[in-house]
């Protein structure tokens, strides 16, 4: 092994001593991104390539051209070809083009890839970079691909749009179990989970419960629960509360923005995108039409995701080259425009951030803790899920939601054409109205749309539908020109209800 892959530790709280660090090129795929992507991502790539990144790089064109030329997904074959081939991306930050007809790119890759873990670290620099909270330093844990954003819509009616929230168990054990890996690996003393399980008892309810189940298997890592409510507040107001945050899709993508931004600033954070096969790295924040072009973006962001992106690949000695002398250029008071204060010695250029930083290289910072990755100096494997299914539940149909598009009827009124509708295994139990049960006794100061939740249940004194009584009712209903949206069968689970009493009910 040559001299340059052995290197000694800078850290003081370990002793020094030599280690071999992954000396092989690596392959990863680059995409420059829109708007300040191309600034920032050439700025990052300068940096990389001052600390002598052991990569090779592959471009691909990725975002706002891509859709206008024609592909409404934003990406061509050859460079879905290019990361499963290199399985490492670095990706500038892209343009959504406005209107319809086009999809989030970001989810498109996450979940196209399998990228399930999303991995945002949120710490404040204080006092160069001014923040609320100057001790703040979280990692926020995300699911990636399911969750709201399935991006499952429809029109139902003239009135009601509906969006439904996926929720499954391997997607809740592939990322409780990375957060908590993520924990033990990083020296992290506690895991939190954030859902909204008082409400949504059975997707939330999910997530928490396998939360405990797996939670067991880490003793020595703390534990506890926040609705995400008042979990959100408190992150706001006490970020010292917390340490590694394991949440759902949308409310990680909702807490991770607020905890970068109350670090003290947005612009500072990179994000890692892990799956079993390929990972992504990359800035959280967007592209920034409005200053692209200009050469005064903040490159930070993605150079810190680069930084995660050398730990991922087992280059722990570039990684620490870079971290540090990003820390020491902060700390010497270069700043860009972005992160002006008091403290700020010399305003700079996106360009010039860079090279303050490559003039930095080898060195540490004084004020803040050096950083060292010494426990990650080979490629990452990732965390092995090794889901294995339940056995099959018993599964009995005992009813079936109705759902239908009605403008004249109130609910007394549609509930009396119904009961007349019945078959002698369904009758109606219950009509909602938005989640809310308006009958029987519903209240007249209940405001309704023109979406009805219609429920039948089995009658007393029979045991099991089948999928025949279920489609003569449906027959009967659509004879008396009622204009049916969807059903939704309704099942039990081992003698369990695998489903929610309406509101009210």
């Amino acid at each position: 092994m040559s001299n340059e892959c052995l290197y000694r530790e800078h850290n003081t709280h370990h002793s020094s001593q030599q280690r071999s660090v992954n000396c092989e090129n690596v392959a990863i795929t680059v995409a420059m991104g829109d708007g300040i992507g191309p600034e920032i991502t050439r700025a990052t790539l300068k940096v990389l390539s001052a600390a002598k990144a052991r990569i090779t790089t592959e471009s691909i064109d990725i975002g706002e051209q891509v859709y206008l030329a024609g592909y409404s997904s934003g990406i061509k074959q050859e460079a879905w070809q290019s990361l499963r081939r290199t399985k490492v991306f670095l990706k500038g930050p892209i343009t959504t083009p406005s209107g319809s007809g086009y999809k989030s790119l970001n989810v498109t890759i996450r979940k196209t890839l399998g990228l399930y873990a999303n991995v945002r670290p949120c710490i404040s620099y204080s006092p160069y970079v001014q923040t609320l909270h100057p001790a703040m330093d979280i990692v926020i844990i995300r699911e990636n691909e399911e969750d709201l954003y399935a991006g499952i819509e429809h029109r139902q009616t003239d009135e009601v749009y509906q969006c439904l929230k996926l929720i499954t168990r391997p997607g809740c054990e592939k990322i409780i179990r990375y957060a908590f890996e993520y924990a033990r690996a990083h020296g992290r003393k506690k895991v939190t989970c954030m859902v909204k399980d008082n409400i949504m008892k059975m997707t939330d309810g999910l997530f928490y419960k396998v939360f405990q189940e797996i939670g067991a298997e880490y003793p020595e890592i703390s534990q506890d629960r926040y609705i995400i409510d008042i979990g959100s507040a408190r992150l706001a107001t006490r970020p010292e509360l917390f340490d590694v945050i394991v949440t759902t899709n949308l409310y990680g993508d909702i807490i991770s923005d607020i905890a970068a931004e109350l670090s003290g600033s947005i612009g500072l954070a990179g994000s890692a995108n892990i799956g079993e096969h390929v990972a992504m790295f990359e800035a959280i924040h967007g592209s920034a039409p409005d200053i692209a072009g200009q050469n005064v973006a903040n490159p930070s962001g993605l150079l810190l995701a680069s930084v995660m992106m050398l730990v991922h690949i087992g280059q722990a000695d570039v990684a620490e080259k870079i971290h540090n002398a990003w820390l020491k250029t902060i700390e010497d008071g270069i700043h860009t425009k972005d992160l002006k204060s008091e403290h700020t010695k010399v305003l700079v250029t996106t360009d010039q951030f860079a090279e303050a930083v490559i003039a930095r290289l080898g060195t540490t910072p004084q004020r803040f803790t050096t950083v060292s990755y010494q426990h990650s100096t080979q490629p990452q494997k990732p965390v092995s899920v090794a889901y294995q299914p339940q056995p099959a539940a018993k599964k009995i149909l005992v009813g079936v939601d109705i759902f239908l598009h009605q403008h004249q009827h109130s609910a007394d009124e549609l509930a009396q054409r119904l009961q007349q509708l019945e078959t002698k295994e369904l009758e109606l139990q219950m009509i909602t109205n938005r989640g809310v049960k308006v009958w029987p006794e519903g209240f007249p100061e209940t405001f309704c749309t023109d979406h009805w939740r219609c429920r039948f249940m089995l009658r007393a004194g029979l045991t099991e539908l089948t999928y025949s009584d279920i489609i003569r009712l449906l027959g009967q209903i659509s004879g008396d020109n009622l204009d049916v949206i969807k059903t939704e069968n309704l099942c039990s689970f081992n003698g369990e209800l695998g489903f929610t009493l309406g509101q009210g009910q």
